[in-house]
């Protein structure tokens, strides 16, 4: 975005990321129960807030605009560029979309979707065939579906902190975790022994390193 652009103020822009990223998030996710759509609801409302403060009006920048001018004098803090505050903190120069933070931030949003649009097939094909979900990613997390939101959050966090989503990550975060017990509490009823066996030696949302080593290899 060329520096002589008004940054802000952008509510097209807003609309039209967020319905793309909340549109794009639903074909991957499908979400039918009323538990799914709890989650995917939370998901829509952090980029929702995301892509307010993005293009819209830029809350944590005016909030911390006292600091940031003091401590970065001469900062045009309202252009789009330094609105990348990792990259400002950072003192790095030049275009932030082709930074080492962007480029690790695309990597794990387009991960995260790929996480859930993967597990998402799995988990369609088990509960049509009433089978515990234990390939694919299902093999490596009990809740590849909720890790991917998880990695897509953070993946925008580091892409675009502001004080709003860094406040609604560790929320989401900790009622994803509440979801998955619960989901975990129903397969032990439905499924038993079977489904102890499988939380047994699969991890929930971080896998262990050393087993997808020895997959890989």
């Amino acid at each position: 975005m060329n520096e002589d652009t008004p940054a802000y103020g952008l509510w097209p822009l807003v609309i039209i990321n967020a319905a793309i990223f909340i549109m794009f998030a639903f074909s991957f996710f499908k979400p039918r129960t009323a538990r799914d759509w709890r989650s995917f609801g939370a998901f829509s409302a952090f980029l929702v807030a995301l892509f307010t403060e993005m293009y819209g009006f830029p809350l944590t920048i005016y909030l911390l605009s006292g600091w940031l001018a003091s401590r970065y004098p001469g900062i045009d803090l309202l252009t789009h560029n330094n609105g990348h505050l990792l990259q400002t903190l950072l003192g790095w120069k030049g275009d932030p979309h082709f930074s080492p933070l962007h480029l690790l931030s695309n990597g794990l949003i387009a991960a995260g979707f790929i996480l859930i649009s993967a597990a998402w097939n799995v988990l369609f094909q088990a509960q049509r065939t009433h089978q515990v979900a234990a390939s694919g990613p299902y093999a490596y997390l009990r809740h590849p579906q909720y890790a991917g939101f998880i990695i897509i959050m953070l993946g925008f966090l580091i892409q675009w902190p502001t004080l709003i989503t860094l406040i609604m990550f560790p929320i989401l975060v900790t009622m994803y975790i509440r979801l998955a017990r619960r989901e975990e509490r129903e397969s032990l009823k439905e499924f038993g022994e079977k489904y102890a066996a499988y939380e047994a030696k699969t991890p929930a949302f971080l896998p262990r390193w050393h087993f997808v080593s020895s997959s890989v290899s």
